[in-house]
C-alpha cells in the first residue's frame, strides 16, 4: 500500500473518530464472509458504522487525535473492526447477541468519554443508558409527583361530590 493511500486512510479514520461519539474495537478473527456480512447488515440496521482496519493505521489515527487513547493501544492486535456509533450502548447490545458464539469479541471501547479494555466490560457497556433514555427517566420522575397530586385531587373531588349529593338527596 502506498504512503499516500495510508495517509488518506489515517485522515478518514481520524474524521470518523471525531464524527462519532463512541466506538468499539472488535476482534473479527473467527468470522467467515457470511458471518461478517450478517454483522455488517445488523450494524447498518442499528445505525452503526463498521470498518475493518489495519491496527497500525488505527494506531496512527489515535495518535493524531486530541484525546489520549493510549490504554487502547494494547488491544490493537489481530483482526480488528471498529464499530462507530452515536449511542454508547447500541454496539454493546449488538455484540451481546453474539456472545453465545464468542465471535466477534470486544477488545476495547471508547464510550461516554471513558475507555474500557477487555471483553469482560461488555456487560457494563450494555447497561449504559443513552442520552434519550436518561432524559425519559428524568421526565418520568418529574411527572410522577404531579400525577399523584392530580390523582388525589380528582379522587377527592369525586368523594366530596358524592358526599354533597348524598346529603342533598337525604330527606329531612
Amino acid at each position: 500500500m502506498k504512503k499516500e493511500v495510508k495517509d488518506t486512510i489515517i485522515v478518514e479514520l481520524g474524521q470518523k473518530i471525531t464524527e462519532y461519539a463512541h466506538f468499539y474495537l472488535v476482534d473479527v478473527t473467527g468470522l467467515n464472509a457470511e458471518a461478517t456480512s450478517n454483522l455488517r447488515r445488523k450494524c447498518f440496521q442499528k445505525d452503526i458504522k463498521m470498518v475493518v482496519v489495519k491496527n497500525n493505521l488505527l494506531h496512527k489515527a489515535f495518535e493524531a487525535s486530541e484525546i489520549d487513547y493510549e490504554p487502547i493501544y494494547g488491544a490493537l492486535k489481530g483482526n480488528t473492526a471498529v464499530l462507530f456509533s452515536n449511542t454508547a450502548n447500541v454496539p454493546a447490545k449488538l455484540l451481546k447477541e453474539y456472545t453465545k458464539e464468542g465471535i466477534p469479541a470486544l477488545k476495547a471501547a471508547y464510550a461516554e468519554e471513558s475507555i474500557y479494555v477487555g471483553a469482560d466490560k461488555l456487560e457494563e457497556l450494555s447497561s449504559l443508558k443513552s442520552k434519550n433514555e436518561v432524559i425519559a427517566e428524568v421526565v418520568a420522575l418529574l411527572q410522577s409527583p404531579v400525577k399523584n397530586v392530580v390523582s388525589a385531587l380528582q379522587s377527592g373531588a369525586g368523594t366530596i361530590h358524592g358526599v354533597l349529593k348524598t346529603l342533598g338527596e337525604r330527606p329531612e
